[in-house]
């Protein structure tokens, strides 16, 4: 009978869901060895490892009981990494331990807080949650942990990975020391294994991983594109594999956002699944895909641990993983419990030789080809819906009765074509993409030694710099930016690698000059290039960087200089003579001075000069002349506009001047007031003057008050009518 070693209650609640035979990894946690025992296990995702641990659990849990007693303090913990996983964990549990009357409590991030703490408060024989969240209810006093009998932690690599040690650290050291601790996860790395021997007291080890075999159930597959058709890629390969239901992975929250936008607009009944969505929105979404309201999920890494989804038959991955666990991870969505799946690597061409070191790695085989075509996808819509069970189930009488009388009206040929514009009026349209026939090439056998080593992607497969290619294999083209625009060979092969769907294997000498580029192309390359070019033309007419045909640049055009090797010296004629050195003699005393040479130049000898002599000159005094004036003309002004007409000034000598006016002194200040006259100049007409402004007379406010008394302020009566004070 299987599970025959179990609790009855747990090995009912087994029979009911479907289980016949355990799994390897529920099997070994069976054994007698492993009872009441620390476990540390690895083991292949979907493998069973949720029901695993709780039947490890349940000879602590429940001992010879036939149910659970009154609830209280949690007698098990069970931490998982994310919420999907710690809410599918409570889901699993509830169910296995439903029949045992146990009581199981959720506590996750992104819920309701204050209902997790009542729920706590009433007593529960488990809580399932996230490392922040059971922290948080722990420093609170919500979460009593001293009646703990088993703490299992779940995907712990994952929790380690995501920054959750110190959490875990704080969780198990509140909990008794004598408690049972179980560990679950799919790899055991160093992490994993120190704080196995901090927490766990001679654990029992229990792996049931094959390091040198895949994963049985899952097919793996490499499709080979250009960079700027992932998405028209991912596209192909839903419509190509018939899959109830298909996970989708991006790296980043962007890519998860742009691309669910692409699918939902080509008619894709589609969800996403990332950290900034609520709970609330992502428990949502999963119950779409269990529904089968949705078909394909779109999701960043946050999904690829511990969901199982029972209709996942596809995986695809959009962006590629980050390493050889997250290859396994994400795979392991599909495949699970014993059901086939398919797992679909997008690999761009300048990332082929990272997909091959991934693979490599993690000792797949995957078949490489090229994205699905538009042919290959209507063929086989044609094959299913020949297959299609509604075409060979037996009609009604009802039916029988409508398909007479569309039989009397229309002919079968009408009726045939109108059942297939039904059916694919339902189905996205499939995309067109450039075929590469060195796509579905798959890379060469390597050694052993090479799949051991983990080395970084170099230039060339076999290191080096790659020979010049020869002028009859390549072909010229030109891109319109230069030496001006800050053109630059790092950033100017990506670009014709994205543009031409080539590879930088493709792209021989690159020639730089002020206002273009050429660059060349092998021959080999050509069409596809030439292709990809004129495509992304007619997409993108506004496009300023333009890549057309060209032919090899001239030798004397203005471009990089050529570096000439310089002659041997014998052929440049013989080399100066040095000047001999006389050997240094001291002077003589004795000796004259003898000035130096100058070459058969005479000796510089300065050149008489005569004395000047210098006499005043004889100048006679000239009598003062009078400048005469001539006044300016003064043009007339018209009607129209112009100068204004003015009268000459008189001017004459100052000896000819009419006499001045006779000098007055000033008048002492006590001298009386002049007396005021309305003319002010003789010989000036009388002018009337304006009024003086009324002015406000002045009141002095000392004078008025002389007499009176001081004021002071009136005191304010109290509320019960008295003054104050």
């Amino acid at each position: 009978m299987p599970f025959s070693t179990t609790h009855p209650a747990l090995q009912s609640a087994l029979v009911e869901q479907g289980y016949k035979d355990p799994t390897p990894v529920q099997a070994a946690v069976l054994e007698a060895r492993a009872i009441d025992q620390d476990l540390l296990v690895s083991a292949q995702t979907g493998s069973g490892k949720t029901v695993a641990f709780g039947l490890a659990a349940a000879s602590t849990l429940l001992g010879d009981a036939e149910r659970m007693g009154q609830s209280g303090p949690p007698l098990c913990l069970a931490i998982a990494p994310t919420r999907e996983l710690a809410i599918q964990v409570s889901r699993e549990l509830t169910w296995l331990y439903g029949k045992a009357g146990a009581v199981v409590v959720s506590c996750v991030g992104g819920m309701d807080a204050r209902r997790e703490q009542r729920l706590l408060s009433y007593g529960a024989h488990i809580v399932v949650g996230t490392p922040g969240r059971l922290r948080d209810h722990i420093e609170r006093g919500h979460l009593d942990l001293s009646a703990l009998k088993v703490a299992v932690l779940d995907e712990a690599d994952e929790m380690l990975d995501l920054g959750f040690r110190d959490d875990l650290e704080f969780i198990l050291d509140a909990a008794p020391v004598e408690r049972r601790t179980l560990l679950f996860s799919a790899t055991i790395a160093k992490d994993i294994a120190t704080l196995a021997r901090r927490y766990q007291r001679d654990a029992v080890r229990i792996d049931t991983t094959s390091l040198n075999e895949p994963h049985g159930d899952i097919e793996y597959r490499v499709i080979s594109c250009a960079p700027n058709e992932i998405e028209r890629a991912v596209v192909n390969v839903l419509r190509h594999v018939d899959a109830p239901g298909a996970l989708v992975f991006c790296s980043t929250r962007e890519n998860v956002r742009r691309l669910y936008s692409s699918l939902r607009e080509r008619g894709f009944e589609v969800v996403t699944l990332s950290g900034e969505l609520s709970q609330r929105e992502r428990a949502d979404a999963l119950q779409a895909l269990r529904d089968g309201r949705a078909r394909v999920c779109v999701a960043t890494d946050v999904a690829a641990r511990g969901l199982d989804l029972p209709d996942l038959g596809l995986v695809i991955h959009a962006d590629l993983p980050v390493n050889r666990a997250g290859l396994l991870h994400r795979s392991g969505r599909t495949g699970r419990a014993g059901r086939k799946g398919v797992s679909v690597l997008m690999a761009p061409y300048s990332r082929r030789r990272r997909v091959e070191q991934i693979l490599s790695s993690a000792n797949i085989e995957a078949t490489w080809s090229g994205p699905p075509s538009a042919e290959e996808i209507r063929a086989g819509d044609l094959q299913r819906m020949l297959q299609d069970p509604l075409l060979t189930e037996a009609p009604s009488e009802e039916e029988l009765t409508l398909a007479n009388a569309i039989m009397e009206t229309r002919t079968p040929m009408e009726i045939a074509t109108a059942l297939i514009r039904l059916r694919q009026s339902a189905l996205p349209a499939p995309e067109d993409l450039f075929d590469d026939p060195r796509a579905s090439m798959a890379p060469p056998s390597r050694s052993p030694q090479d799949k051991d080593r983990d080395r970084a992607f170099d230039r060339d497969r076999d290191g080096g710099r790659p020979e010049r290619m020869a002028a009859d294999d390549v072909v010229w083209f030109r891109l319109s930016t230069g030496r001006n625009n800050n053109a630059d060979p790092k950033w100017l092969i990506p670009l014709i690698c994205r543009a031409g769907h080539i590879t930088k294997k493709d792209i021989g000498a690159i020639k730089i000059f002020d206002r273009e580029t050429k660059f060349e192309i092998t021959k080999e390359a050509e069409a596809r290039f030439t292709a990809a070019i004129k495509a992304a033309a007619e997409s993108a007419p506004d496009n300023d960087l333009r890549i057309e045909p060209a032919v090899a640049p001239s030798a004397n055009r203005d471009g990089p200089r050529e570096q000439r090797p310089r002659p041997p010296r014998d052929q440049r004629g013989p080399a100066p003579q040095a000047r001999e050195k006389r050997a240094y003699e001291p002077r003589s005393q004795d000796r004259p001075f003898e000035p130096r040479p100058q070459g058969g130049k005479p000796p510089y000898t300065p050149r008489p000069q005569e004395p000047r002599t210098q006499e005043p000159r004889a100048q006679e005094p000239r009598a003062y002349e009078p400048r005469a004036y001539e006044p300016r003309p003064q043009a007339a002004r018209s009607d129209e506009g112009g100068p204004r007409e003015r009268a000459p000034r008189k001017f004459a000598p100052r000896d000819q001047a009419s006499a001045a006016k006779p000098f007055a002194p000033r008048p002492p200040k006590d001298a009386a007031a002049k007396p005021w006259s309305p003319v002010d100049r003789p010989g000036e007409a009388e002018a009337p003057r304006a009024p003086k402004p009324y002015k406000k007379p002045y009141f002095d406010k000392k004078a008025a008050f002389e007499g009176k008394a001081p004021f002071t302020k009136k005191p304010k009566p109290s509320k019960k009518g008295k003054p104050n004070g």
